[in-house]
């Protein structure tokens, strides 16, 4: 596989390289935003690739425009092929897959909006995900539309129902790609990809890529393959400026609600692993008088969209989200990021903190850690090369100590710290409590 990385990729000016150099035809140009004049490195890389029909592994930052890296080509491909064949006998030839819903809609919205503009011949574009009825879909699936834009779970269920057949796909993106080659996703991936034709594009892109997934990405690619790393792996971008905080666990809360309060940002995406602490978070925020809400996987699909939507109008201030929010999507301008706890997969910190700082703007990423995620800040230390010093808050003093790590037999094992004797004394009257209502509910 031709490997093209930073220090080695021919570095065209950015300033003076258009998307039309870069082989984009003149009706795609026409339709492009005005304020997209050139080319991320991404792109640049490739889209000469893609139209030359390899096979290519693109790596680059969150934010840098890798959905029209892969969107551009596919677009310029299909209508080409609808100017000389009738739209209504062409089946669907472009499959772009992708872990979320939200992630599904973004992707489909971006691409829509230029597909829509093209002419004369009109270029259908499906998305297929769950939380849309079945019923809705099936109609839209009735006009053949040329490139569908799905989450691997619903796309198989209209599959094996003989819904929608793919063995007329002729380009496949994995986008996420890490995600997607992941246990969670992958054996769905795998059934989908039997149901294809072999000899088809293959296109994997991602901000992250683990080494363990290196191999199995590879395999996949089998077409002349390009791997593009447009920037250094798993990097966050210079433009995310990052500050740690250690804090006691059972502060964290009232020190969101401080830095809310005393910043005043007008957008936050608050991370949270859990889907009960992402609602009790919420709810505490709009307790302080902080307009909140709640976004993960639990909730209603109709709820999900108005939230996100709410979000990027502005109605809503604040989102305290699951990683469900982490991949891909675009909040224009996002000024700030909240971890309230570290995740434990160091990639999904960069995915996380990836969500400010788009598009070349700068933003805030701040993480309140407490002892107890040390080792996940080690981690992610080791995955992004950087120092990423804890500092102290204010007002929220750390009384938290560190558990401590004896060897016994040479083996590591993990002691609780001791509690300070008031702590002790607070807890056995507690017990009396309970004890003392537990024996007089009996009587």
């Amino acid at each position: 596989m031709t490997i093209l990385k930073p220090s080695t990729s021919p570095e065209p000016s950015p300033e003076s390289l258009t998307f039309a150099e870069l082989g984009i035809n003149s009706a795609l140009c026409s339709v492009l935003p005005a304020a997209l004049k050139h080319p991320t490195r991404v792109q640049q890389l490739a889209i000469p690739a893609i139209l030359a029909g390899r096979d290519v592994l693109a790596l680059s930052q969150t934010g840098s425009g890798k959905t029209l890296a892969f969107g551009l080509p596919l677009l310029q491909t299909i209508h080409q092929q609808l100017e000389s064949v009738s739209s209504s006998a062409c089946k669907a030839q472009a499959l772009v897959l992708v872990p979320t819903r939200e992630l599904a809609q973004q992707v489909t919205m971006a691409l829509q909006a230029l597909a829509s503009q093209l002419s004369p011949v009109p270029l259908k574009i499906q998305l297929l995900c769950g939380g849309i009825a079945q019923e809705e879909q099936l109609a839209e699936l009735a006009a053949n539309p040329q490139l569908v834009v799905a989450t691997p779970g619903r796309l198989l269920d209209l599959c094996t129902q003989s819904h929608i057949s793919l063995d007329s796909v002729k380009y496949l993106v994995l986008d996420e790609a890490d995600r997607l080659l992941e246990m969670g996703f992958w054996p769905d991936v795998q059934k989908l990809m039997a149901m294809m034709p072999k000899r088809k594009q293959t296109l994997l892109f991602s901000a992250t890529l683990p080494e363990a997934l290196d191999s199995l990405a590879g395999k996949l690619l089998t077409n002349n393959p390009l791997r593009v790393e447009a920037s250094t792996r798993n990097a966050v971008a210079a433009e995310i400026e990052e500050r740690l905080y250690l804090v006691n666990k059972g502060s964290k809360a009232q020190a969101l609600i401080a830095l809310l309060k005393q910043y005043q940002w007008p957008q936050v995406l608050v991370f949270i692993s859990a889907r009960d602490d992402a609602d009790a978070i919420a709810k505490r925020l709009l307790k302080a008088g902080i307009n909140a809400a709640a976004l993960h996987g639990e909730k209603d699909q109709t709820v999900r969209s108005q939230t996100l939507a709410d979000f990027k109008a502005h109605r809503i201030q604040v989102v305290v989200a699951t990683d469900l929010m982490a991949r891909g999507i675009h909040v224009d301008a996002l000024p700030v990021v909240i971890n309230l706890d570290l995740p434990m997969s160091a990639p999904v910190y960069v995915h996380r903190i990836g969500r400010t700082a788009r598009a070349g703007a700068n933003g805030l990423a701040i993480s309140l850690v407490c002892h107890g995620e040390m080792p996940s800040l080690t981690a992610i230390r080791n995955l992004t090369a950087r120092e990423l010093p804890l500092a102290s808050l204010a007002d929220f003093p750390v009384t938290d100590q560190p558990s401590e790590r004896v060897r016994e037999n040479g083996t590591d094992n993990k002691v609780a710290p001791k509690r300070p004797p008031r702590d002790k004394q607070a807890n056995r009257r507690s017990l009396n409590k309970h004890s003392i209502k537990a024996f007089k509910s009996k009587r």
